[in-house]
């Protein structure tokens, strides 16, 4: 048996963490630049508003409900995820942690009364941490998420829903449209209506080899794992990402090449911390930048170039793209976003190196080990290229982001008695 435990409305379930006040309330997270809804409590989906809406299109109605707005606060975010993923990890030795708010745990050999067992979880987060988790437990990776789904929906469940047996989950297929289905969007489920599947029912009863014609083999491995028979397993050691990208909008449109060239610096500094992180090095980049799509003038410019060797140093990547950065920009442009992608990355443990070519030294690995240790310690950015920019009157809006409670000494709450 399998158990995911899926965090509710995760980043508005953090902002409420020290803010008990709002608990009961209509809560919204925006996104990066504070441009679209990304999460919401339960009070706030009641009130019609939807995922990925525009800010701008629902600020009225937010503030006609009165409903509490933050920016995203991705250093809180993380560091609760981190919490909740210890505290599951007492409960299994064999784990996958599927998103920042998910995990998968295998229950092998665990108690036989997994209700229980379930409720136990949930209660454990909810007094470590008070993020609030639905549990489904069920024999495959599918029937869990299954599972899940009807803990969450189901108040009957009060947060965990143990599917062990074939009439239970058959109970719960015929009353869920296919696209409830883990791995079935909407796209497909289109596919399929000429097929009548319209139900999770309708898909499990389907002939795995003929729907494997008209789709893939994962929409097979789907029906086999809906009738309880698993073919995905647990991936405890998470695959490392082939690329690499980070992007943001300006919070100020960028109209000098100087604003551009700070942003990108940023961008590349963050993306070299992630390839160290994944012990990779990079041979290839990707720099982009643009204006906004709805204006008449749209400029948009890219260009990929290659590294002089495969490298993770902050100082060689930041250089390379700030010079890209300065050959694709056009005096009299408004850029909207900008951003940098490391598109080819070798594992630093398994490369071999050109004995013609120079390659990485190793004064350059302890100077990023340094910089990666200080701003481990001390916070984010504590150590940074003087390239990024101090003013940085480009960088994100973030007007309604919280304190960063739990890992910057400033925020830290202050208790009087």
């Amino acid at each position: 048996m399998l158990a995911l435990v899926d965090c509710n409305s995760f980043y508005a379930s953090c902002e409420q963490v020290f803010r008990p006040d709002l608990r009961g309330k209509p809560v919204v997270v925006l996104s990066n630049n504070d441009g679209f809804i990304v999460a919401r409590s339960k009070e706030a989906k009641e009130l019609g508003l939807g995922d990925l809406q525009a800010f701008f299109k629902v600020k009225h109605l937010l503030r006609q409900h009165k409903v509490t707005i933050f920016s995203s606060n991705y250093p809180l975010y993380g560091d609760l995820s981190n919490r909740v993923m210890q505290t599951l990890c007492d409960f299994s030795s064999n784990i996958e942690v599927y998103s920042i708010d998910e995990m998968f745990l295998s229950l092998h050999n665990m108690p036989t009364d997994l209700n229980d067992f379930g409720h136990n979880m949930k209660d454990r987060v909810w007094d470590n941490t008070r993020i609030p988790v639905g549990v489904g437990i069920a024999p495959t990776k599918t029937l869990a998420k299954l599972a899940n789904r009807a803990a969450k929906k189901i108040p009957k469940c009060q947060g965990v829903c143990v599917m062990d047996e074939p009439h239970k989950w058959e109970w719960y297929l015929r009353r869920v449209a296919v696209t409830d289905i883990w791995g079935v969007g909407k796209r497909l489920a289109k596919r399929l209506e000429p097929l009548n599947i319209n139900t999770g029912w309708d898909l499990a009863s389907a002939n795995p080899k003929q729907i494997r014609r008209c789709s893939s083999i994962n929409l097979e491995r789907t029906i086999t794992e809906l009738n309880g028979t698993a073919c995905l397993q647990l991936d405890e050691t998470p695959p490392t990402k082939k690329q690499i990208y980070c992007t943001r909008s300006f919070g100020k449109k960028a109209t000098e090449l100087h604003q551009v060239q700070e942003g990108i610096s940023l961008y590349a500094a963050r993306a070299a911390e992630k390839l160290r992180v994944q012990k990779h090095l990079v041979l290839t980049m990707h720099v982009f930048m643009h204006t906004s799509p709805f204006e008449d003038n749209f400029h948009s410019v890219s260009n990929t170039v290659q590294l002089p060797y495969p490298t993770d140093d902050t100082r060689e990547i930041t250089a390379l793209a700030r010079a890209t950065a300065a050959k694709l920009y056009s005096p009299g442009h408004k850029y909207l976003k900008a951003g940098i992608g490391l598109i080819e990355l070798v594992d630093r443990n398994h490369h071999q190196y050109d004995l013609l070519q120079p390659d990485q030294s190793a004064r350059a690995d302890k100077l990023m080990n340094i910089i990666d240790a200080i701003n481990k310690r001390e916070g984010k950015g504590s150590l940074f290229l003087a390239a990024q920019g101090i003013n940085k009157p480009w960088a994100m809006r973030q007007q309604y982001t919280s304190p960063q409670y739990t890992t910057k000494w400033e925020d830290i709450l202050v208790v009087r008695c």
